[in-house]
């Protein structure tokens, strides 16, 4: 029996997804979850072969769980299924050795193969977002204009940003200057979206 963790936060498709891999004869899941920072946790106490990881959780974004999960129980496989075909999250899955990245809106029978597989130690990615990702690349922003857009993203004010970040207002304002150029943004606004659709933030 193959042991399946799912941590996906909207509970329709959580409760789907059990569902689904509830008609397959060789696979348990033994572990369903709504937030990402129970993923480790709860894989440590249960021991699932494939953790079934959306990205957009709450507590803990799903790669960022992936990359724990690798690092305190690397026999357990991660297969990201995520609803966004942003090229930059699959370049960053990869980073963080995911074995599997699906879209939500592939075929039923593509996610129990995808876990098939995946606990085989084989690697699955939709070849669509594979051409997608190496014709957007990877970031442009370097870590610090990525945290510098992120704060913006959340709303924050120039003044609001060099106090959580520890810098000056001028080196914000820099910061943010080169994030806008480097993405071919209008204004902080357009250059938010265009790495979040990029998958770079």
């Amino acid at each position: 029996m193959i042991r399946v963790l799912i941590a996906e936060d909207m509970h329709m498709i959580r409760g789907a997804l059990v569902a689904l891999l509830s008609l397959e004869d060789d696979m348990e899941v033994v572990a369903e979850l709504d937030r990402g920072d129970q993923i480790v946790p709860t894989a440590l106490a249960t021991r699932p072969d494939v953790a079934v990881v959306d990205i957009d959780l709450p507590g803990l974004d799903g790669l960022s769980a992936a990359e724990q999960l690798y690092r305190r129980l690397p026999e357990c496989r991660t297969l990201v299924l995520t609803g966004l075909s942003q090229p930059g999250n699959l370049l960053r899955a990869l980073k963080v050795h995911v074995r599997g990245f699906i879209v939500k809106d592939a075929p039923a029978e593509t996610l129990a193969d995808g876990i098939r597989r995946v606990s085989k130690g084989e690697r699955v990615i939709d070849p669509e977002l594979v051409a997608a990702a190496l014709e957007t690349g990877s970031t442009p922003l370097t870590p610090r204009e990525t945290d510098v857009l992120r704060a913006a993203e959340r709303g924050l004010l120039t003044d609001q940003i060099a106090a959580a970040l520890s810098l000056s207002p001028a080196t914000v304002r820099n910061y943010l200057s080169n994030a806008i150029s480097k993405v071919g943004g209008r204004n902080r606004i357009d250059a938010i979206r265009i790495a979040r659709d990029a998958g770079w933030l």
